[in-house]
């Protein structure tokens, strides 16, 4: 830990050295520094796969930790209430939308070393945060479409389903006790992933393996339903993993179980992420955050498996629909044309002259001399 009297007694140990000691000082005096603000700011945010209308670049700007479900909207072409002003996402093809995005949260670790090359960002106030707001407005815009809504937490038992995710992920295993037994079949992920230092009969390495088990059955109950990633509707899979964050309080960050277990879920969150950007036809954006600690606890309303819609009301006023401007010019000109044409039909009946412009007038006329 950086501690101001360490930072003291260097200073004073250095500085009674003449002008040479003071520059050296100086100088560890801001590795020391850096080596600090590397410490608290070490949570990362990774684009592991994402499309070519989805354009991230590459840097190190700091991305704000309330901000995260923000950049994910926008990605999927969503605005926002508050501009973001952050450079690491351009503008992209704004006629070509991701179908799907997919984040993953991994708490106890601030990064993790990926196989493959992606693009990472450094998260400044790691707080909690969900992707309510982005449900939400795929709820608002795509409601007659019922797009694949996934909200999950295993080690809470946190579920959250909506529209055609009730029926394509209706066998995934949310419980622990479930998620326990899903381990011990045949076809789980204990016969292909290497275990090294995990043990099977410890209830806190079966939480992590249950974890790496539920990405296993997501994208493999959705190659199932192949159908669904190709239709126009963009659907949303939040996750939340906290087994490695368990791991680390009951072995410590420093033992082999924890190291063994970082690398085994680096290379399944790869993994992972290679098989929903295939199942989407490469027009998917998969994200990971990895936080530490997170400073305040997120309070957040449970929610039913079955739920399909939130009948909770606020009193609030209507949601915005993306036809609105549609409907409002066509009401908007259609009522100022027969604003027009009253004003002009009135006109004309005001000024018209009943012996030469009206044909009544006209008739009686000529009937009146024929007699």
């Amino acid at each position: 830990m950086c501690t101001a009297r360490a930072t003291l007694s260097l200073v004073s140990q250095l500085s009674g050295r003449g002008c040479a000691g003071m520059a050296r000082a100086g100088m560890m005096l801001w590795a020391l520094a850096a080596a600090c603000l590397a410490g608290v700011s070490g949570d990362e945010f990774s684009v592991l796969r994402s499309p070519q209308s989805v354009v991230f670049r590459d840097g190190s700007w700091p991305i704000p930790g309330e901000r995260i479900p923000d950049i994910a909207a926008l990605s999927m072409g969503f605005s926002v209430e508050e501009d973001l002003s952050w450079p690491g996402l351009a503008v992209g093809d704004i006629f070509h939308r991701p179908r799907a995005t997919v984040l993953v949260t991994v708490k106890g670790v601030d990064k993790l070393a990926m196989p493959k090359d992606g693009i990472s960002y450094p998260v400044e106030n790691a707080v909690p945060f969900s992707l309510d707001s982005v449900a939400n407005a795929i709820h608002t815009l795509f409601s007659e479409e019922t797009p694949v809504v996934l909200q999950l937490a295993p080690s809470e038992e946190r579920v959250y389903m909506v529209g055609k995710a009730n029926s394509v992920f209706e066998d995934l295993s949310v419980t622990l006790r479930q998620l326990r037994n899903r381990l011990f079949q045949d076809n789980s992920i204990l016969s292909s992933i290497p275990l090294n230092s995990l043990s099977r009969n410890n209830e806190v390495d079966l939480l992590f393996l249950s974890e790496l088990q539920v990405l296993h059955d997501i994208s493999s109950l959705l190659s199932r339903h192949k159908h669904l990633a190709k239709d126009h509707s963009p659907d949303l899979y939040s996750l939340e993993l906290a087994g490695l964050e368990e791991i680390g309080k009951r072995y410590g960050e420093e033992s082999q179980q924890f190291k063994d277990a970082s690398q085994i879920l680096a290379d399944s969150l790869q993994k992972f992420a290679d098989e929903m950007y295939n199942l989407y036809g490469g027009n998917a954006v998969v994200e990971v955050v990895t936080a530490k600690t997170f400073d305040t606890p997120l309070v957040r309303k449970s929610r039913s498996i079955l739920q399909t819609e939130e009948s909770t009301s606020y009193n609030l006023g209507y949601s915005y629909n993306f036809n609105y401007a549609v409907v409002f010019n066509i009401i908007l000109w259609l009522m100022i044309g027969l604003a027009l044409a009253v004003i002009v039909i009135s006109y004309n009946l005001w000024n018209m002259d009943p012996g030469y412009d009206s044909i009544i007038y006209r008739m009686t006329n000529q009937k009146i001399r024929m007699d």
